[in-house]
């Protein structure tokens, strides 16, 4: 389990840090440095859009790795889907600016930013599966928190590595080349992460459930045909599918907005700098590292399903009051606001998320399930900066068409989760539970 645990939080954790870096990136730096001929406001919605792309790309990972992961296996997948994400964030960092090739510099930009969200897109379903399918039932949750909280280890690498270069730059050493050194820092990341990858086993679920199904062609003297992942995963947990996708919709939507349009509203709608978000997302992540697990181990006792609605229903509430907080500028203040907003409401939700998901759906579909589920609600996520800016410049640079997009969003996650039921597997398939004692609540 060491291994295991190590090979998923170590490959999460680049995964992230790609991602997340990128993001931080399209906040502080690309609407200047690639979009050179809009005004800052318009650059920075440019700069979020190209964010937003990559997420567009996430579902047809998620669709093309989730085959290859219940079909060939997760270890081998992930293994993919980490080089990828690895080598596209690498190119980014060595990618021309607008003034020096002018138009082919966004294109490129783009380019690459797909491609690295199409290798994001088969890295959720796998990390998580990795720790939860070798697991027993009853650590599930603690096991399955703790790939997620690769996603705080990655939020504070790419902040605390874009803060360093902040705060040891000039600003003109910072938008010459300095913005380059987290996106080149992946290549160490990605040898270690492969190094690790490499030598983990596969998980119990599925080893079991293709000696099951290498049995049954045993007996009946041939392998029973098997419809395509994806086909079986709609055929089998239609409303599944679609009360997942709703459900995580609160999450991804927070996450983004909380971390990459929260840290461009205050250091530029607020005039308050790169350093102060920095430092409190910094912060935030940081102890998202040690809370993740924690509400892992709470929802083993307790229930997935619980602590995902407490998540859902803080965000309805206290994105009106996150706004407040910000507005008065005070910097410990702000660093409050988005410490408490991140941990209460995305990272309690992302703690308990793959464990409760991953009991909706049969292990020959998990992967597809998981992957399907997380990457096409992400698009919306990854909209979240773009929507949020617009938003923002519709209501006169005032948040609260910003808070009333969050808070319902919030609330049709929280109506999702509530109409989720327990459910048990039984031969590689999941199938409603008469008790619910292996449920996605208590």
């Amino acid at each position: 389990m060491r291994k295991v645990v190590a090979a998923s939080f170590a490959g999460a954790m680049l995964e992230w840090y790609d991602f997340f870096v990128f993001g931080t990136a399209s906040g502080l730096v690309f609407g200047r440095l690639f979009f050179a001929q809009s005004d800052p406001m318009m650059g920075i919605i440019a700069a979020f859009a190209t964010f937003g792309v990559g997420f567009f790309a996430r579902p047809i990972g998620g669709i093309v790795f989730g085959h290859f992961g219940d079909r060939v296996g997760r270890k081998v997948t992930l293994i993919w889907t980490l080089l990828i994400v690895g080598l596209s964030t690498f190119l980014i960092g060595l990618l021309p600016t607008y003034d020096e090739v002018g138009v082919l510099a966004p294109i490129l930009l783009v380019l690459l930013r797909i491609v690295q969200g199409f290798g994001l897109g088969g890295e959720y379903g796998g990390a998580a599966l990795m720790t939860i399918e070798s697991s027993p039932q009853s650590r599930r949750g603690f096991m399955g928190s703790l790939p997620q909280a690769a996603a705080s280890a990655g939020i504070m690498l790419a902040t605390g590595v874009f803060s360093l270069c902040n705060w040891l730059l000039s600003e003109s050493q910072f938008m010459l080349w300095g913005w380059r050194i987290p996106f080149l820092l992946s290549i160490v990341m990605l040898i270690v992460g492969m190094y690790i990858r490499v030598h983990v086993e596969e998980t119990g679920d599925f080893q079991r459930a293709h000696r099951a199904l290498a049995r049954s062609a045993d007996a009946e003297g041939e392998r029973p045909k098997e419809s395509l992942p994806i086909v079986e995963l709609f055929r089998r947990h239609p409303k599944n599918i679609l009360l997942a996708l709703g459900a995580r919709l609160a999450e991804t939507v927070s996450s983004n907005a909380i971390n990459a349009f929260g840290i461009a509203y205050i250091s530029s709608q607020l005039g308050m700098g790169r350093q102060v978000p920095l430092t409190g997302m910094l912060i935030a992540s940081a102890v998202g590292i040690v809370l993740c697990p924690v509400i892992g181990r709470l929802s083993d006792r307790w229930g997935q399903k619980p602590i995902y609605l407490a998540g859902a229903a803080f965000c309805a509430v206290f994105i009106f009051p996150f706004f407040n907080l910000l507005a008065t500028k005070d910097i410990h203040v702000i660093w409050a606001a988005l410490i408490v907003a991140y941990l209460m409401g995305p990272t309690s939700m992302f703690a308990v998320q793959p464990t409760m998901f991953s009991r909706m759906f049969g292990t020959r579909v998990r992967y597809t399930g998981l992957s399907f589920a997380y990457q096409f609600s992400a698009i919306l996520g990854g909209l979240t900066p773009l929507i949020a800016s617009s938003l923002l410049a519709m209501n006169g640079g005032r948040p609260w068409f910003v808070a009333g997009y969050l808070a319902a969003i919030s609330t049709i996650s929280f109506v999702c989760v509530c109409l989720i039921k327990p459910h048990q597997e039984i031969d590689g398939h999941a199938v409603p539970s008469v008790v619910g004692a292996t449920s996605t609540g208590k």
